[in-house]
């Protein structure tokens, strides 16, 4: 239904994006995951027209969008992640102006007026200003607004940052309805890896402006197949004892915290009785010890040696 094929951006010779491959099919929720910086944003300005890619195509069944940006606009909607809205205006007020930018009037207009109010769940705040909502109701009139046209495909640019977990709870649930039941297309961008696993079929991993993995969760967890994720809980922190686990031959990656250590190391390897051997040497207990299926979370500490909200 939409695909990007080669899509790369650059700004003053830097480049922000670099060769993306992604597709989504009709009815799919696919999510795009990375930390901050990877490059989300502005993969996503591409694809809703908002940029112009360097290099690169984007399809829309087949036609070319940058070609025709109209054709996209009509069947496409935009959450985007800096709050978009008009202060000093109601909740009523913004959306009659953004209906009628999707040249929506009269009865047709104030039905969906209705109709969105409701499923963001704001129906008694519709005729109060904006500038008196907190942030997570901002973000539900955000969404309300890109719904107003009934949007074919439908891409939120990380919808739940810094807001409580209500209303966090309460946008989850639109989307996963909005895909579930009305059958709208998807694309969810985010750095929370436990948002884009609720809502999304498949997932594209995103780096330095790259991707660098794609597939359904099992697929992505096979990744790691052959390793075993170990948690150590520790009386103190030493730095010298985990520069000696990151030496072993079989840990491949290593987090740490000052209590806590997690080891991704081959799988069916037995460490422990090296660890406690350094540990002694370095004078650190280890309180407790655990082997963990891998993790989404793994996979991405694997891939970047970082956690995915660094």
């Amino acid at each position: 239904m939409l695909e990007a094929i080669r899509l790369s951006k650059s700004f003053k010779g830097k480049k922000a994006v670099q060769e993306v491959n992604l597709y989504l099919d009709h009815g799919e929720s696919v999510g795009l995951l990375g930390p901050n910086g990877a490059g989300k944003s502005t993969t996503i300005s591409m694809i809703s027209t908002l940029l112009k890619p360097t290099t690169g195509e984007i399809k829309l069944n087949g036609m070319n969008t940058i070609e025709k940006p109209s054709e996209i606009r009509k069947v496409l909607g935009v959450v985007p992640q800096e709050i978009a809205l008009y202060q000093e205006l109601s909740a009523y007020e913004n959306l009659k102006f953004f209906g009628s930018i999707y040249k929506l009037t009269g009865k047709n207009l104030e039905k969906r007026i209705e109709e969105v109010i409701e499923i963001v769940g704001l129906e008694e705040r519709k005729k109060d200003l904006v500038k008196t909502f907190s942030g997570g109701m901002k973000r539900r009139l955000n969404i309300a607004a890109a719904l107003l046209h009934e949007p074919q495909i439908l891409i939120l640019d990380e919808p739940t940052v810094g807001i409580d977990p209500q209303s966090r709870n309460h946008i989850l649930q639109t989307v996963r309805q909005l895909n579930r039941e009305k059958g709208t297309t998807i694309l969810y961008t985010s750095h929370y890896m436990e948002e884009v696993e609720q809502l999304c079929d498949r997932l594209y991993i995103m780096d330095h402006g790259e991707i660098i993995a794609s597939g359904t969760k099992s697929e992505l967890l096979g990744i790691l197949s052959t390793e075993d994720t170990i948690k150590l809980g520790l009386n103190r922190a030493d730095e010298a004892f985990m520069e000696s686990v990151v030496k072993i031959d079989v840990v491949r990656k290593v987090e740490s915290s000052p209590l806590h250590m997690k080891i991704i190391a081959k799988k069916g390897t037995n460490l422990i009785s090296e660890l406690v051997h350094l540990a002694n040497k370095h004078h650190v207990q280890i309180i407790n010890y655990q082997t963990e299926t891998p993790t989404l979370e793994d996979v991405f500490l694997h891939l970047t040696g970082r956690k995915l909200r660094n």
